[in-house]
């Protein structure tokens, strides 16, 4: 997700390479271009303060650390340490999240998918329709700071401490939940595709305390169904490949085990004693 940059010192001997540092990246369009729905001034706000400090603090926080030029995906599953947070988590989940929020909507958004991410949606949810009431439902009632997510799940949930009940007992289907403070759908194996950001300060400004007004206006007229639907696709694609894996160490573990059970012992003999050593 963030890009990395390189950080260079300059010595006597020329320049030395260091770890990388994350890069604060700018949403994917001008920070007017969402108007009348989220104003410029709270993407100021929004983007240029509160994204900012997030990877400010996270490059700070990192430094000198084994967390040092690990990928951000890593760094969150490693310092969510199975709900047992450790300091970095919620800079770097903040980083992601925010990267991937302004990514999941455009200027002239909202309607309706169509293809085969419609076709996942009617099978899951049983209607678009239900997946909206369920996505309005989620972030309107996260208590206090969180998310809601619309995510793609490979199979049951085996995590430790998680914050979030599994959805149901299927495997490759899109499920809706919510999170609170900066978790993510990544700490439980999920493959997140759209969020709601609805910490206040991604909307106040321009809706006040009125959060089930400002989820409506982002769902009606801001969601990027393009990115959703290019998110799924990825993660079919990196599941599929990830049991292709899981299917070769399979078979390598099953021929190791026949081969190691049909060799032949032998053992280094004594030839002064002709016993086994």
């Amino acid at each position: 997700m963030l890009k990395t940059l390189q950080r260079r010192s300059l010595s006597n001997d020329g320049p030395i390479e260091t770890a990388p540092k994350f890069e604060l990246k700018p949403p994917p369009y001008p920070l007017n271009a969402l108007e009348p729905i989220i104003s410029q001034q709270t993407l100021e706000y929004h983007w240029g303060k509160h994204h900012r400090a997030y990877v400010d603090n996270l490059n700070k926080q990192i430094a000198g650390t084994d967390l040092e030029g690990k990928s951000l995906e890593e760094i969150i599953v490693i310092s969510y340490n199975k709900g047992d947070i450790l300091p970095a988590f919620n800079n770097a989940a903040q980083a992601w999240n925010h990267e991937f929020f302004w990514e999941s909507i455009k200027p002239g958004g909202g309607g309706k998918p169509s293809g085969d991410l419609l076709k996942q949606i009617e099978r899951d949810f049983g209607s678009f329709e239900k997946l909206i009431d369920e996505l309005k439902i989620a972030a309107t009632t996260q208590f206090g700071s969180g998310w809601a997510w619309l995510a793609y799940k490979e199979n049951r949930l085996d995590v430790g401490n998680a914050e979030n009940p599994l959805a149901s007992e299927a495997d490759k289907k899109l499920i809706v939940v919510k999170s609170p403070n900066a978790v993510n759908p990544l700490v439980w194996g999920y493959y997140p595709l759209l969020t709601i950001d609805v910490w206040e300060h991604a909307y106040y400004l321009d809706f006040q305390n009125r959060r089930p007004d400002y989820i409506s206006h982002f769902l009606e007229k801001l969601v990027s169904w393009e990115a959703v639907s290019s998110r799924l696709e990825q993660a079919k694609v990196l599941i599929a490949e990830k049991e292709k894996e899981d299917e070769r160490k399979k078979r390598e573990e099953e021929e190791e085990l026949l081969t190691g059970g049909s060799r032949a012992q032998v053992y280094p003999y004594s030839d002064a004693e002709g016993i086994v050593e």
